[in-house]
């Protein structure tokens, strides 16, 4: 069995309820051309060719802090949830459980929805993302949300995200080439992680569970930078690093990364390769991000289950990251 534990749907009734929330937003041009993202039964037919394939579903973007004020957002953000475990409920045999979302730009009604999705839904566990609005998700006002996870003992999904807008220089207004999303997302996801370990999260709360979307982005790919620091070099020891002291860290910053779980969206076998390396078959788990590409998710379920059966470990190790590390931190 291979469970899909960061993939993504949106429901026909939300979808609809976007084009009227936000007119004009880019997803509503490109959303309804990917059919297996909304229906549910083009989504188990692409399913269908992946015999023994479950999804554990979450909210495709927009972030729902991103589309109205924050009352409206916690409304919306209920009618999302309720819609995905519906969806559970009838098809249980392909998806096992959904990631609720939360409406951030309003802590207090976050935590109430998570506890609500978790308690009364079934939900596995929460998605949020890089930034809430521009403001780092390390930022102490929503030390709530990750607090009251750690009391559920299930996972908190971060998701990058970053537009256009956010320009490649400062001398211009817009990325150019997509860089904003093929680098872009990568470089939000590490930063992230990186203030989320600086802030002291996994000091406070030593058994938070982090998903890391993408195989943590850059993170596995540059370990000598976590390990040596800027002012390591000049005022530190091979053993200490000032950074990490002023920030009151406990443990070396390499030992905190390794903590994230991280998921192997990624599509590629010498980068899935890499990243097990990293993060090591216990905290490595099955995801494709379908239905993202233009075969509908077919491109990426069939080079992400290529490239896990790639690495060099045992099938027992293989298995544990298609399915097993998921019903174990999911609890399903």
């Amino acid at each position: 069995m291979m469970i899909d534990i960061f993939n993504h749907f949106m429901p026909k009734a939300y979808l609809d309820r976007l084009g009227d929330l936000i007119p004009g937003h880019p997803v509503l041009a490109a959303f309804p051309r990917l059919k297996t993202l909304w229906d549910v039964d083009a989504r188990r037919a692409l399913m269908d060719e992946f015999p023994g394939t479950q999804h554990v579903l979450s909210l495709a973007n927009p972030p729902p802090e991103l589309i109205g004020s924050a009352s409206g957002t916690a409304e919306l953000v209920r009618f999302a949830n309720d819609a995905l475990a519906e969806i559970c409920r009838k098809h249980p045999d392909r998806f096992p459980a959904f990631i609720a979302s939360l409406p951030m730009n309003d802590v207090e009604a976050s935590v109430r929805e998570a506890d609500r999705a978790v308690k009364d839904l079934g939900a596995r566990g929460v998605q949020v993302f890089t930034n809430v609005a521009g403001k780092p998700l390390s930022a102490p006002e929503f030390r709530p949300v990750f607090q009251r996870m750690a009391t559920h003992d299930l996972p908190v999904w971060v998701h990058p995200m970053r537009s256009a807008q956010f320009s490649d220089y400062a001398s211009e207004t817009e990325s150019q080439n997509e860089i904003w999303f093929s680098f872009g997302w990568p470089y939000e996801t590490t930063a992230c992680m990186t203030r989320l370990i600086y802030s002291g999260i996994f000091d406070e709360l030593p058994n938070l569970k982090i998903v890391s979307h993408h195989m943590g982005g850059m993170i596995p790919y540059f370990p000598s930078k976590i390990k040596l620091g800027f002012q390591q070099i000049f005022f530190g020891a091979p053993d200490r690093n000032p950074a990490a002291e002023q920030a009151g860290l406990k443990r070396r910053p390499l030992d905190y990364f390794k903590m994230l779980y991280a998921d192997t969206a990624l599509g590629e076998i010498a980068p899935t390769r890499c990243g097990h390396a990293f993060f090591g078959t216990g905290h490595c788990l099955f995801a494709t991000d379908a239905p993202f590409d233009s075969e509908g998710g077919r491109g990426l379920m069939r080079s992400t289950i290529a490239a896990v059966n790639a690495l060099e470990i045992s099938q027992a190790e293989k298995d544990a990251i298609f399915g097993g590390n998921a019903r174990k931190l999911l609890r399903l």
